[in-house]
């Protein structure tokens, strides 16, 4: 951390290898979606909301949601984005499903030529029935690559000329296989792991396979590699489309460190928001940042735990971890504390998962 600001991207680094080493050995890694739907679930509707979103779709959280549980278009937007939605919601599910079940892939291939496709048609198909790209060929349709040149990017980087493109994915293809061979042997490296997936994303989108669909297939692309790393897929909130797009032009240059801070962040993010908080079961301890709520913020909890008014235990890896149950005991205390009093007495000794009494009125 420097200072009391922004943690550097080192620290960022560290602390996501961290919690992807606490969710593998202590917590038994990722769920399956039939083992956790409600954790899928809630990741399924964000990335389908922000990563549409993304490219300018306009639908709200509350609508996306209404959509993909309930089959009702509310609002009153064109189909077409109703459309997007429901297409790249699709395509997500499929990736989670096969991303999560071993028998379905070959080991050692974390993605092939044919997902790829597969991944752009399911996402693209819905869009391109009713509102079909209108430069595209008959033979441009979803899942199949462009026959177009494309003008360069806004920033000044030109994606290969059409007929480069097959060769091209195929060697993408082929260098992400062996980069996931690397990983899965504990092989180096050579530089940080979410600068490798930097690398990985960007080379996708610097192809532009397909005549359009790109970004999405692109993000839906890097998600079945990840979760089949053992690793979070990861949600690039709107909000950060400025961030994300400043960090690709900086990837386009060779420099990967930006996006691939922004994927390290994503990654945590999801971990501790949505993962290891319902794996580990109410009891089991997890770090602090994994119990941040819409009340506590880590900085209260980390103040309560040493404190002692929050049960927690500091490591020797210096993280402190608690639990849920030992969080809602620690809410209820306060709530219990009347207005304008603070509790006087200190704590007692107590195990880890007793129920305390003692009141915090300042964290």
């Amino acid at each position: 951390m420097a200072g009391r600001g922004r943690p550097t991207r080192a620290t960022v680094y560290e602390r996501l290898d961290r919690a992807l080493e606490e969710l593998n050995q202590r917590l038994g890694g990722l769920p399956s979606p039939t083992e956790a739907q409600e954790i899928w679930s809630d990741i399924w509707h964000l990335e389908a909301h922000h990563s549409t979103a993304l490219e300018g779709n306009t639908l709200v959280l509350r609508e996306v949601q209404t959509l993909l549980d309930r089959g009702i278009a509310v609002g009153a937007k064109p189909l077409r984005e109703y459309n997007e939605v429901k297409g790249y919601a699709d395509a997500a599910k499929w990736v989670y499903g096969q991303a999560l079940e071993p028998e379905v892939w070959n080991e050692g291939e974390l993605i092939s030529l044919g997902e790829l496709r597969h991944i752009h048609h399911t996402a693209m198909t819905p869009v391109w029935d009713v509102a079909p790209h209108p430069d595209a060929t008959d033979q441009e349709g979803p899942g199949s690559f462009r026959q177009h040149d494309l003008h360069p990017f806004a920033e000044g980087m030109t994606p290969p000329g059409w007929p480069l493109v097959p060769a091209e994915i195929q060697a993408w293809v082929a260098q992400v296989c062996a980069t996931g061979k690397k990983i899965e042997s504990g092989e180096a490296l050579g530089h940080p792991l979410p600068e490798e997936l930097a690398r990985i994303h960007n080379s996708f989108e610097r192809v532009h396979p397909f005549i359009d669909g790109n970004g999405r297939s692109g993000r839906l692309a890097l998600n079945l590699i990840l979760v089949r790393l053992g690793y979070p897929p990861i949600i690039i909130f709107k909000q950060q489309r400025d961030g994300y797009l400043a960090a690709m032009r900086r990837a386009d240059a060779g420099d990967h460190g930006a996006l691939g801070e922004l994927i390290a962040r994503a990654m945590e993010e999801n971990l501790n928001r949505f993962i290891v908080p319902n794996v580990a079961g109410p009891a089991r301890l997890v770090p602090l940042a994994a119990l941040v709520d819409d009340e506590f913020t880590i900085a209260a909890l980390r103040q309560a735990a040493q404190r002692g008014r929050l049960n927690a235990v500091q490591g020797a890896d210096g993280v402190w971890r608690s639990s849920r149950k030992s969080v809602e005991s620690y809410r209820a205390s306060k709530h219990k504390q009347p207005k304008g009093r603070s509790a006087k007495k200190k704590p007692s000794p107590a195990g880890l998962f007793d129920v305390g009494t003692e009141a915090d009125s300042s964290a």
